[in-house]
């Protein structure tokens, strides 16, 4: 990569804490080529080229974005604040991030899709050892987009707007508020179970989900294989409901183990509205049922498929 070669990295201090009035375009196109010639940049440079792009990213056009987004693809670390930015730019703009930058995680990647659909999902399609979890989800979006007549279904704006608004705190994976002692589930963790969670599921092995399931939940772990291999994910979604877990964690959880059935806005939609609408001492009640069951039967049936139906 060749885009610094006549900038160096004292000329990428100097740009990143210059005053007074400066040309976007100039500045923005210098920071980053200087940026792009440290070997080894520190954190306070990698905050800096955050804090002076991300400032002038609304004043630069669309090709500066562009030059932009093919200078930092490869760079390791990069900001990741302009690296975000970037890849929510159109497909065209966005494209070299979308299939090499390391700095977007599985959870960018799958957000990225629920926000922009397909363009996005192709381009993120072709980067090298990509998590099993995001390109099953990528496959059945596209076998959908391709079984489908080419009509827009009327909502779907509007269903991925409320996705977009739904998964925008993913980043942040904040632990919910603790529960009082007094009103807190019996026998649930009193840690977050998120993390561990999310880690198992993005990780493709959904052996290793329902382990970590098993433990969460505290139930026996045939029946949570049978949580995550189910008709559907009526039962999956009751378990992590017991877990105070947010809407937008739970739709991570669920798109692993289920994506051709999250896939769709309608589908995402419908999802939202059924976990929302659960009542969360009936989550809970029906996790201790579970445990009951589980605690009279030593040896666990092999297969064991709780359907929609035997959810109340």
């Amino acid at each position: 990569m060749q885009v610094g070669r006549f900038v160096t990295a004292a000329d990428f201090r100097h740009i990143a804490l210059e005053k007074g009035e400066r040309d976007p375009e100039r500045v923005f196109r210098a920071a980053v080529s200087a940026f792009c010639t440290l070997s080894r940049p520190t954190r306070n440079e990698v905050i800096q080229l955050d804090d002076l792009a991300l400032g002038l990213f609304a004043s630069v056009s669309a090709e500066t974005r562009r030059f932009a987004a093919t200078a930092l693809c490869e760079c390791d670390p990069a900001p990741p604040g302009l690296v975000k930015r970037l890849s929510e730019e159109p497909v065209e703009t966005a494209a070299p991030l979308l299939v090499r930058s390391r700095a977007l995680s599985d959870v960018d990647l799958i957000t990225l899709i629920a926000r922009h659909g397909l363009p996005h999902a192709r381009a993120i399609a072709r980067r090298d050892g990509l998590n099993p979890v995001v390109a099953a989800l990528i496959r059945a979006l596209l076998a959908r987009a391709e079984s489908e007549a080419a009509v827009p279904e009327p909502g779907n704006h509007a269903a991925l707007e409320a996705v977009r608004n739904q998964l925008r705190g993913l980043m942040r994976l904040e632990a919910p508020a603790p529960i009082p002692a007094e009103e807190e589930p019996r026998d649930l963790l009193p840690v977050d179970p998120y993390p561990a969670l999310r880690e198992a599921a993005l990780s493709g092995e959904m052996r290793r989900f329902a382990a970590a399931l098993a433990s969460a939940l505290g139930i026996a772990p045939a029946r949570a294989r049978s949580l995550v291999s189910g008709v559907t994910y009526s039962d999956l979604m009751m378990g992590l409901k017991a877990l105070a877990l947010s809407p937008e964690q739970a739709f991570v959880l669920t798109a692993a183990a289920y994506p051709a059935q999250v896939i769709h806005p309608a589908a995402i939609r419908l999802f939202h509205v059924r976990y929302t609408a659960l009542a969360d001492e009936s989550a809970c009640e029906k996790v201790e049922a579970w445990r009951r069951e589980d605690a009279k039967t030593p040896r666990q049936r092999p297969t064991l498929v709780h359907s929609l139906a035997s959810v109340k």
